[in-house]
């Protein structure tokens, strides 16, 4: 795009104003709910922007539905195409079906299966979903090649001015809603439509209000983007926080957040699953990996914060049940109260009774073991996962299989390690 429409184009609040009224009848007006929990936990006004209630589940219908309703009637007859890892392929599919428009959406094929059901379910016969790529970066490419192809509308996920104002009025939502000045407003940024947007309305009605963004550790593009001080594409990114995982930020978005947000951090995919967790077993909320984001960085702030009166924006809650297994283990690996080794066991009788009752500790709990005899071998190797209920526990635990020569390596560290243990 025109890199100079990027630097100068900021969403007004007229424009924003009319977003709202444009979208007013499909979007939910979202709860501000303050949340005892980590009020009390932060000795803070902790409130929850909830837009995993919206229908669709996410935010994303904000701004997907004000771009599509506003594309001149002659456009939407010919039809609309997008690229998504999941959230924006609903509010595409959902707007699409209310607006009896035809759509294409094109979906990693690493897409979680339950978001992939959820876009077929919203578009009904309206939409087509097609699964190619294996990051979103690969879907956009495809879909671009075929809006060109079909003479189709590409409605992009976060680069576009209806899409980022769309998302704005978050923003007018949360100011209305508030009856006290807000210190703090923490959100997640993927492509940045989202804090692009926000972040705009706050500046310009609430300028003393800290704007900050989170992004996942593996994949900190904007991060990277704000350090260079111009638009870097990351060559590999981690996939887990799928709604927020994107080798390039926006352009447009760049440009606004580069002014407006007070702060970017990352935020390790480990505590955001930890997060997950504790708002299921707390508050019983189910969010996704990016809905959590928000939450997880107060730690990061808890000084800070202390007093004040804070916005958390839960972005989403379309998660994926068969995903909890991995939420779980990498929660523990953050924590570290779960590690992984190769243990070097000697071929004879008893020896993993001696790695029982001498090596592991009274609390300790073996909860992964591969182990396969070679009878040509003086030591057989076994990959063993252990849970400690301390992770002080770990130290110890090392000495003593080096004592007894039992440690091979640690597998914490090393690359993959979830391909071939969940």
């Amino acid at each position: 795009m025109d890199t100079a429409l990027a630097q100068t184009y900021k969403p007004s609040i007229e424009a924003v104003k009319q977003a709202s009224e444009r979208i007013s009848k499909v979007v939910v007006h979202t709860p501000l709910a303050e949340s005892f929990t980590y009020s009390n936990r932060f000795g803070a006004n902790i409130m929850l922007k909830r837009e995993d209630l919206q229908q669709v589940r996410s935010y994303k219908i904000r701004g997907a539905y004000n771009k599509i309703s506003s594309l001149p009637k002659d456009q939407l007859e010919k039809g609309v195409i997008c690229a998504s890892a999941g959230n924006h392929a609903q509010g595409v599919a959902f707007a699409c079906n209310k607006l009896k428009a035809k759509g294409v959406i094109y979906m990693p094929s690493t897409t979680p299966s339950q978001k992939v059901a959820q876009t077929k379910m919203f578009g009904g016969d309206w939409v087509e979903v097609a699964l190619e790529g294996d990051t979103f970066d690969d879907s956009f490419k495809n879909a671009m090649i075929r809006a060109g192809e079909d003479d189709l509308v590409f409605i992009h996920p976060f680069d576009d001015e209806k899409v980022i104002e769309g998302q704005a009025t978050i923003g007018l939502e949360i100011l209305k809603q508030s009856d006290e000045p807000i210190d703090y407003v923490f959100a997640p940024l993927g492509g940045g439509g989202l804090l692009a947007g926000v972040s705009s309305v706050f500046k310009e009605l609430s300028p003393k209000t800290k704007i900050i963004g989170i992004e996942p550790e593996g994949a900190p593009s904007m991060s990277a983007s704000l350090k260079e001080g111009k638009l870097i594409e990351l060559e590999h990114i981690e996939r887990f926080v799928d709604g927020a995982a994107v080798q390039k930020v926006g352009s447009r978005n760049f440009e606004i957040c580069k002014q407006n947000l007070d702060q970017m951090i990352t935020i390790p995919e480990g505590k955001i699953c930890q997060t997950i967790l504790d708002l299921y077993n707390q508050d019983a909320i189910v969010v996704e990996p990016a809905g959590a984001m928000s939450i997880s960085v107060l730690d990061f702030f808890a000084e800070e914060i202390k007093g004040k009166n804070v916005v958390c924006i839960v972005s989403g809650s379309n998660n994926d049940i068969t995903r909890t297994a991995e939420i779980k283990e990498r929660a523990l690996l953050y924590a570290g109260l779960k590690h992984y080794f190769v243990v070097t066991f000697p071929q004879r009788a008893g020896a993993l009774r001696e790695f029982l009752d001498e090596v592991l500790g009274p609390t300790d709990d073996i909860t992964h073991f591969e182990y396969s005899k070679k009878h040509e071998r003086e030591n057989g190797p076994a990959v063993v996962g252990i849970e400690l209920k301390d992770k002080a526990d770990f130290e110890p635990l090392i000495n003593r299989m080096k004592e007894r020569n039992f440690y091979g390596r640690y597998l914490n560290d090393t690359p993959d390690l979830f391909q071939f243990i969940i």
